[in-house]
């Protein structure tokens, strides 16, 4: 849908510049709602967490990936991997216990498998992001139990516009010498509509301060994606198709085969000739620095995507989500190929919403995929061919009773994983998730909720039939056909003030896991670690709050912050990567076309390391931003410039796996256009 505010209510939306956690307590803007939620509600009235991402807070954010779009928002970290690559952290947890969705339906690249491998989502050109913090197993199956990500496109278009609309958004940024561009396009006559969209994004090694190199190496990228779509539409809904091609280059920091020969004797790591027993030899130490290593992917996708009102009687609507992706990936060392992988699969996503049975309303929803996963070739051929089916069954009710709504609901999934193997044998699980919550207004401007959840996955491919090098993360991975489905039991309780000139929110959530899988070190030698997946208690805990006041009819003060923290209770020890601690402050200034910021955030030092883990020192991020906008005829154009580490920090994210590789970067600077029509 074509975005169209008035000069006063784009600048309280632009003041989000930069990712931050509080909005402008000036903002009028209709609620937005949540396309994840079956029930069309708003974040507001959510039972769960849930955080939106669009308009001007999401076209002066994005980024080359969707971790680095969402890594400061309240809650949500990123375990970068470079330029090229990198996954939201929610609550301490990534995949695979976090799904990113496009529209709803499975994205099927190799994401979950490594953090060096991309998430195929253009963050150029997404419409809309819902993060859904906290479990999401009713709705998407075990693989959300930390969260979720749905994207939004407009691939497939719903409507038809009484004239040609669309966008053209161009960014250039200082640190990496980094240009992107984007482009889309929607127009139609009588019940059809077509839409095509196209971005392009490159970037060098990118600088950061106070380095041995003044150059994170292989840390440039490309990335090329575009998308054709057709939709029927007509007077009970739409039913519509797009074909989407992508291709993606980009460095791996880090990437080293230093440690080719280590291999496990039973529960030890050996590395070199037999006769060294634990010892490492040192002349290849720098070796890494010598290469260059990087990913190669091709992704293609077919999406088909449909609404209907009224389709059955006793039923509201139906909701259809299909898509078949084809997706490669081969990782080069100097030019040289190296593994191959690919991922082919579909999934199928129906949803029905009946009519009202008194007060209560809700949706019986199915959903089905196949992958079929391989890597062949190379060094780190370390998973087997592996085909996984996976079908669920879930229904969500809600009651809405004066000042009170009410949700609740239940999910059974059942997941078969096939290897092609004479030696391994199939794996078979069940799994069964329920929650309830509630939210209170209980007075005119405030409300609370809680809710709870009992969620349980399943092992992946992986996790069971894991074995061999893995150079990304250093690992020689073991994996664990024994492996019995995770539960996790949670609880969230929240409060939030959502108008007047005060906006706060503040969260708590608790979530106590049996069989948590994991990946268990065993030995290490130097940076090299060989580890075997395993299954303990372990308990997350943490908060979140943020809270905005006006000083000013134009100037307006936010302070934010949020905590997590995660480890394995038998033995009492952390687990790895957890997110540090974040406090930060920002002002924002808003005057006619002319929006400002200062915003200034603290990450706390983190101590509480994983065994063979390092801690991570504090740092501190300024960021400054300033823009304009101007509406002639009926074209928005948005000129745009901000700064961040305008101090020039050198900084380690903690949830990276290549952390002391790849730092932040240092200081950037960032200009950008966007037109809209």
């Amino acid at each position: 849908m074509k975005l169209s505010l008035s000069p006063l209510a784009w600048a309280v939306n632009v003041a989000l510049v930069t990712p931050v956690y509080a909005s402008s307590p000036a903002q009028m803007l209709d609620p937005i709602r949540i396309s994840a939620s079956p029930f069309n509600v708003s974040a507001q009235e959510m039972v769960s967490p849930a955080t939106i991402l669009q308009g001007p807070q999401l076209n002066l954010n994005r980024a080359p990936s969707l971790g680095e779009l969402l890594g400061s928002q309240p809650g949500i970290h990123s375990d970068t991997f470079g330029s090229g690559a990198s996954r939201p952290v929610i609550r301490g947890q990534t995949a695979p216990r976090v799904k990113v969705l496009s529209d709803g339906s499975e994205i099927m690249d190799a994401s979950n498998v490594s953090p060096d491998h991309a998430i195929t989502i253009d963050t150029w050109l997404a419409e809309r992001v819902e993060i859904l913090r906290g479990p999401a197993s009713l709705l998407f199956g075990g693989s959300s139990i930390g969260g979720v990500v749905n994207v939004i496109d407009r691939k497939v278009p719903t409507y038809i516009p009484d004239r040609p609309e669309g966008a053209l958004h161009v960014e250039g940024s200082s640190v990496d010498q980094g240009r992107a561009s984007a482009v889309e396009l929607t127009t139609g006559a009588d019940n059809i509509a077509l839409h095509i969209e196209g971005s392009h994004h490159k970037n060098k090694d990118y600088r950061v301060p106070q380095w041995h190199d003044s150059h994170v190496n292989d840390s440039r990228s490309r990335s090329d994606a575009m998308s054709l779509g057709l939709s029927f539409i007509g007077d009970q809904g739409y039913l519509g198709g797009a074909y989407s091609y992508r291709e993606d280059t980009y460095g791996l920091p880090g990437h080293t085969h230093e440690y080719e020969s280590c291999h496990p004797h039973g529960s030890s790591l050996h590395c070199g000739g037999h006769g060294h027993e634990h010892e490492h030899e040192h002349e290849h130490e720098h070796e890494h620095d010598e290469h260059n290593a990087s990913a190669h992917l091709r992704h293609q996708r077919f999406d088909l995507r449909g609404e209907l009102r009224d389709p059955l009687p006793g039923f509201e609507y139906a909701r259809l989500r299909a898509a078949y992706t084809d997706y490669h990936h081969v990782e080069k060392e100097n030019g040289q190929a190296g593994t191959r992988f690919s991922n082919r699969g579909y999934d199928t996503r129906l949803e029905l919403s009946h009519q009202p049975i008194g007060q209560l309303k809700g949706v019986v929803g199915l959903q089905t995929s196949l992958s079929d996963f391989a890597s062949k070739d190379g060094h780190e051929n370390f998973i087997p061919k592996t085909r996984t089916r996976n079908q669920g069954l879930f229904l969500l009710e809600h009651i809405q009773w004066d000042n009170w709504r009410v949700e609740f609901g239940a999910r059974h999934e059942w997941q078969t994983i096939t290897p092609d193997s004479q030696t391994l044998r199939r794996h078979k699980g069940q799994a069964n998730s329920l929650s309830v919550g509630t939210t209170w207004k209980f007075a005119p401007e405030y409300s609370a909720s809680l809710s709870l959840s009992r969620s349980q996955r399943l092992p992946n491919a992986q996790e069971l039939f894991a074995k061999g090098v893995h150079f990304a993360t250093l690992t020689y991975e073991q994996g664990n056909p024994h492996l019995e489905r995770e539960t996790s039991n949670n609880i969230d309780i929240g409060v939030s003030k959502h108008t007047g000139d005060l906006r706060l929110e503040a969260r708590a959530f608790y979530n106590r896991n049996k069989n948590y899988i994991y990946a268990r070190t065993l030995d290490q030698s130097e940076d090299f670690r060989l580890i075997r997946y395993s299954q303990d208690e372990a308990q997350f805990w943490g908060l979140e709050a943020q809270a905005s006041y006006p000083l000013t009819s134009a100037v307006s003060l936010s302070v934010y912050g949020d905590l997590v923290r995660g480890k394995l209770l038998h033995p009492d020890r952390a687990l790895p990567r957890m997110p540090a601690a974040r406090l930060g402050v920002r002002s924002d200034l808003n005057w006619q076309n002319w929006a400002a910021y200062v915003s200034y955030t603290q990450t706390l030092a983190q101590h509480r390391s994983a065994e063979f883990e390092r801690d991570t020192a504090s740092f501190g991020m300024l960021s400054m931003g300033v823009s304009y906008t101007h509406r002639v005829a009926q074209t928005d154009y948005t000129v745009y410039l901000k700064g961040s580490n305008l101090l020039n920090k050198l900084a380690y994210n903690h949830t990276s796996f290549i952390s002391r590789h790849a730092p932040f970067q240092g200081r950037n600077i960032t200009a950008g256009l966007r037109i809209e029509f």
